[in-house]
């Protein structure tokens, strides 16, 4: 089974991303965060699975998070609704996210999928 490999295609880390799982030849299927974005039950398995916290699933750094002033509003959120609300929009969501079995990564970290290699 190949990865999944999820993320917004005009976002320059997942560009980054994409050109090594290529350069390595890795093995993954592409999906498009804004046209297929996750469901909260992807997200509540996939939080769960990488045993982080469900603050890193956030794109802390994007307009959305901003403007929803979601860094007062997400300490007094439930779990549930933390991943209700990120399965409302795809940019709402860290990425790029590369799973596969029970391996999930958020974000991209040269020296994290260097282990999967």
């Amino acid at each position: 089974m190949s990865y999944l490999f999820i993320c917004y295609k005009r976002c320059s880390t997942c560009a980054k991303a994409k050109k090594f799982l290529e350069e390595n030849n890795i093995d993954y299927k592409f999906r498009e965060i804004t046209e297929e974005n996750p469901t909260a039950k992807e997200l509540a398995l996939w939080i769960e699975k990488s045993a982080l916290p469900i603050k890193r699933f956030f794109n802390t750094s994007g307009k959305i998070y901003r403007e929803q002033n979601l860094k007062d509003k997400l300490p007094t959120m439930s779990d549930s609704e933390k991943i209700d609300l990120l399965a409302t929009d795809g940019m709402l969501v860290k990425r790029p996210l590369l799973i596969k079995d029970d391996k999930v990564l958020v974000g991209f970290k040269e020296k994290e999928y260097k282990e999967l290699v």
